[in-house]
């Protein structure tokens, strides 16, 4: 079962390259279909050792709770007989906040998680981000830029704190941006996160008195309609853990498009 994407286009992703396996092949009426599943075109890559989604905004990755889609429930099920090692639910390696949006990838083994969680601590994960920004009334905001914190996260409230300054439970914290566009009430920002921490894309453009569109914990004037916030994950890459030397790179555009995220996708499309 191939669902590889490499190098694919923004605005169709989806494309299954290889045979279907029935138990993934959900269509109408289907056991796994809808909110039964993971629909197959959600799927962007899967092999016995890691599975590659477009999340879903809502969706969590780990510690669901009440009412939430909890993806590595619905993918163990989904997938049960497809792996080698069948009692090994998958988990994310690198771990979306459930009102974001993207390629997300799980480990299906053991051996798989150990592989790739080594190679994102070594920084060898690649991770590339779509935000959409409220336009600040009076801040000056570089086009371009690399931006270093030191976050603190307070487990109790599920929110990080970035600092300016090292101190105690911080961890340095480190991305680039640049803004692609400008539209009346937004900007729009391509975003390479350089390290992993929690929340930090969240908090760092916080701390910078930048705020993402729905984001009402970090700032954000008003909530989106249907839940979720305006940042997307469009490009992950990352060393095969089933061939070394091997890297894995995919893209998806947000799994629900509209004028905002379309305009996005135009902007890109005029750099080339």
């Amino acid at each position: 079962m191939d669902y590889k994407q490499e190098g694919m286009n923004r605005m169709a992703y989806g494309k299954k390259e290889g045979r279907i396996d029935p138990c993934t092949a959900a269509e109408p009426g289907d056991p796994f279909h809808g909110e039964s599943g993971i629909e197959t075109t959600r799927i962007l890559y899967l092999n016995e050792a890691c599975v590659v989604i477009n999340k879903i905004p809502g969706e969590a990755v780990q510690g669901a709770e009440k009412g939430m889609r909890d993806l590595p429930r619905l993918l163990g099920t989904q997938l049960q007989g497809t792996s080698k090692s069948r009692r090994f639910f998958p988990i994310a390696v690198n771990r979306l906040d459930v009102p974001v949006s993207g390629c997300c990838l799980f480990a299906r083994t053991p051996q798989a998680l150990r592989f790739l969680n080594a190679q994102f601590a070594q920084g060898k994960g690649e991770k590339q981000y779509w935000g959409i920004i409220e336009k600040p009334s009076a801040l000056v905001v570089p086009e371009t830029g690399e931006v270093v914190h030191w976050i603190k996260t307070d487990v109790k409230r599920n929110k990080s704190i970035a600092y300016d300054e090292p101190g105690p439970e911080r961890k340095r914290a480190v991305l680039r941006y640049r803004i692609i566009g400008y539209g009346d009430h937004y900007l729009f920002m391509e975003i390479n996160l350089i390290t992993g921490r929690h929340h930090q894309i969240r908090a760092q453009l916080a701390r910078l008195g930048l705020h993402i569109k729905g984001d009402l914990k970090y700032g954000a004037r008003r909530s989106e309609k249907g839940g979720g916030i305006r940042l997307h994950a469009y490009a992950l890459g990352f060393p095969n853990p089933s061939e070394k030397g091997g890297m894995l790179r995919f893209t998806a555009v947000p799994p629900f498009q509209d004028r905002l995220w379309n305009f996005f996708s135009v902007l890109l499309d005029k750099e080339e």
